[in-house]
C-alpha cells in the first residue's frame, strides 16, 4: 500500500484530513499531469484545491494545516488526494531545506481513486 492523505470538505464547510493508503495495481483515468517546484522555505496560505487531484511529493517535507487545527506531514513518496474544492481550505509550509518537487495528477470528479482509509 502507498501512504496517502485525503483532504476533503466536511459537512461543516471546513477542510479535514483522513489518513490511509492508495491500493496499488489499479488504473485510474487521469486527464493530465503537471510538475511543479516551490523554493526552499516556501509556504502557501489558506486555499482550496482547484480540481480533483493526486499531489505526489517527489522531494521535500512539508506540513499541511486545516482551519480546525488538523495537521499532517508529507514526505517524499506520499500521496495527497486533494478534494477540498470548497469551504475553509488548507495551508502548507516546507519544513526542511529542500524545495518541494511534486506531480499533480488531475482526474475527473467521481473517479474511483482507490483511497483506503486507515482503520479507526
Amino acid at each position: 500500500m502507498i501512504k496517502a492523505y485525503k483532504l476533503f470538505t466536511g459537512p461543516d464547510g471546513n477542510s479535514h484530513v483522513e489518513t490511509g493508503s492508495i491500493s496499488p495495481g489499479f488504473l485510474i483515468g487521469a486527464e493530465s499531469i503537471e510538475f511543479k517546484e516551490s523554493p526552499v522555505h516556501a509556504s502557501f496560505d489558506w486555499h482550496n484545491d482547484p480540481t480533483p487531484q493526486y499531489v505526489i511529493t517527489l522531494a521535500g517535507v512539508l506540513e499541511f494545516t486545516c482551519l480546525g487545527g488538523e495537521t499532517f506531514t508529507l514526505h517524499p513518496g506520499d500521496v495527497l488526494l486533494a478534494i477540498d474544492h470548497t469551504g475553509t481550505g488548507h495551508k502548507w509550509r516546507l519544513l526542511t531545506d529542500d524545495p518541494w518537487k511534486r506531480a499533480y495528477v488531475i482526474f475527473k470528479e467521481g473517479v474511483d481513486t482507490h483511497f483506503v482509509p486507515d482503520p479507526a
